[in-house]
């Protein structure tokens, strides 16, 4: 299935540069492994942030400039090299496999993990990285109405299993939400399997109704 949602031209150059928050930068990550279209774009960025490095250096001989430029590029898709994503899952066990990027916040499997309840329907797994940015683990069934809420600062989700539909349109298993302060949507869960997203936020949500706000604390999003 072919991402229609991709990560933000600014999240993409960031990460490039090396300057998302590791927890965020996990799930982009997470997207890159879905995403032959961001993965390219990634491969842009990096090459337009060597190209500016190089200009802020020395004056280098023909020869090492080359070399430097190559060593570094090489070196960049090194480091962001994604395997592609596997289009079958043999058994269940795999299905049952956390992604390798967010087993070190979540652990190696789904049903190891111990889900509270959010709501009729909905629950979650909180974890705080060591940024203190929140990474919310959610799984919500189908067919379910989530509050209306904004954003304080950027926040990033991609989308594991199932899918849902707000202002913003619709998003599917593969697919990225990257959010700005300036987003405000309602996501409603689509029929079919329950959806399965994570996120990345940076500072809280932010919500119109006051059952919402009162309950936020609780939750601690």
């Amino acid at each position: 299935m072919t991402p229609r949602h991709h990560l933000d031209a600014t999240t993409l150059v960031s990460y490039a540069a090396g300057a998302l928050p590791p927890e965020t930068a996990a799930i982009a990550s997470l997207h890159f492994s879905a995403c032959g279209h961001c993965r390219a774009k990634l491969l842009d960025a990096e090459r337009i942030g060597g190209a500016l490095v190089e200009r802020q250096l020395p004056t280098w001989s023909e020869g090492k400039a080359s070399i430097l430029r190559e060593t570094m590029l090489r070196a960049l898709d090194e480091a962001h090299t994604v395997a592609a994503p596997a289009v079958h899952r043999a058994d269940r066990s795999d299905e049952d496999a956390m992604p390798e990027v967010l087993q070190p916040y979540f652990g190696k499997t789904f049903s190891a993990l111990k889900w509270r309840w959010m709501g009729s329907g909905a629950h979650y797994v909180r974890v705080v990285g060591p940024s203190g940015v929140v990474l919310l683990l959610l799984r919500i069934a189908p067919g379910k109405r989530m509050p209306v809420h904004g954003h304080q600062a950027g926040e990033l989700t991609q989308i594991l299993q199932g899918a849902y539909h707000d202002a913003l349109g619709y998003f599917q298993a593969g697919d990225a939400a990257d959010l700005d302060s300036e987003i405000e949507h309602q996501p409603v869960t689509a029929p079919g399997p329950a959806c399965i997203c994570v996120s990345a936020l940076e500072k809280p949500l932010r919500f119109p109704g006051w059952f919402a706000r009162k309950l936020q604390p609780v939750f601690g999003v």
